[in-house]
């Protein structure tokens, strides 16, 4: 049988690459020096796409140039970079990779609430300076006593809270619905749960739906005391208002590991200094993304081979084969 087309929307990882190279006749959209003629030409051929939150959008006028596209595999939990509304309309799949990430993302929020918390960048940065030498660092804040928020208590969400629960603090949290399974305290929007709240982390999805919800009214809610860790998408929060926000002592810091415009990161953000700022690396382990692209890998081939998709989304149902 030969070999199904698909189209890669960027540079992914070497096992991504190996392992979709062996299995499938691959077509790489960067290396293409006219996208327009190729598609023209091989658009009917073309059953599958290998995408990634970080590299070219999938949009709904790619989607419908492809008549027959079978599934959409993309590399990340987030899939925002996929119209999943014209590829819904159409029967195409959508894939993401879920559950594999949950455990890094989650250490590593931790990790960037405990730095901006505690200052810990700048401590380092102060050492290094010699400036100990002349006078002791300054006293920072504390998870004693503190209530932290979390903003989306999903996979990842859960996976915080319970390192949370570690530390003593109270937790809370916001959703789109109360989660009986959970004892934690719920809040009904954003601003009630930023007002419980000492230390705001986000961790809902990206989209429409969730653009800008973290906004003025939110970070006054959350106060000057306040800080806001952000490890779910830049989308999320508006980010002018953030910057003015730390600026006027609307809220004490933020750590934040995405952005609204990556890799792009506003200049006004970085000269904040009541910031820790992340590359988006939240689950930027070797392994961790080692089993992503595997992921990405997995559900390409058993859709190819008649198996059904492994994590489909849940907006695009599987068709009957």
């Amino acid at each position: 049988m030969a070999q199904a087309e698909i189209l890669m929307m960027g540079p992914m990882l070497p096992l991504v690459m190996e392992e979709l190279g062996r299995r499938f006749v691959v077509h790489r959209l960067w290396e293409l020096a006219d996208e327009g003629a190729f598609l023209a030409a091989n658009a009917g051929r073309i059953r599958g796409i290998a995408a990634a939150v970080s590299r070219a959008p999938v949009r709904a006028s790619l989607i419908d140039a492809l008549p027959a596209l079978e599934i959409v595999a993309n590399f990340g939990v987030g899939y925002e970079n996929v119209d999943v509304d014209a590829a819904a309309r159409r029967g195409v799949v959508v894939t993401n990779t879920p559950d594999v990430l949950t455990e890094e993302v989650a250490d590593l929020t931790i990790g960037l609430v405990i730095a901006t918390v505690r200052r810990i960048p700048e401590a380092d940065r102060y050492l290094r300076e010699g400036r100990w030498l002349a006078a002791p660092f300054a006293l920072t804040g504390t998870l004693r006593g503190r209530t932290v928020g979390i903003l989306g208590l999903g996979r990842i969400g859960r996976a915080v809270a319970t390192r949370l629960e570690a530390f003593g603090v109270a937790i809370a949290y916001c959703g789109r619905n109360r989660q009986p399974d959970m004892a934690y305290a719920y809040h009904p929007d954003a601003v009630s749960l930023a007002k419980a709240s000492d230390i705001l982390i986000v961790v809902t999805p990206g989209g429409t739906e969730t653009r800008g919800l973290v906004d003025r009214s939110v970070l006054e809610a959350l106060g000057r005391d306040g800080v806001l860790i952000n490890v779910g998408r830049g989308t999320v929060v508006d980010e002018p208002a953030l910057i003015a926000a730390l600026n006027d002592g609307t809220i004490a810091a933020a750590g934040l590991d995405v952005f609204a415009d990556e890799p792009r990161v506003p200049e006004a953000l970085i000269a904040c200094p009541n910031t820790v700022l992340l590359p988006h690396v939240a689950s930027a382990s070797q392994y961790t993304r080692n089993a992503m692209g595997q992921l990405v890998v997995d559900n390409l081939v058993a859709w190819f081979e008649g198996r059904g998709p492994v994590t489909p989304v849940t907006e695009t149902p599987v068709p009957a084969r």
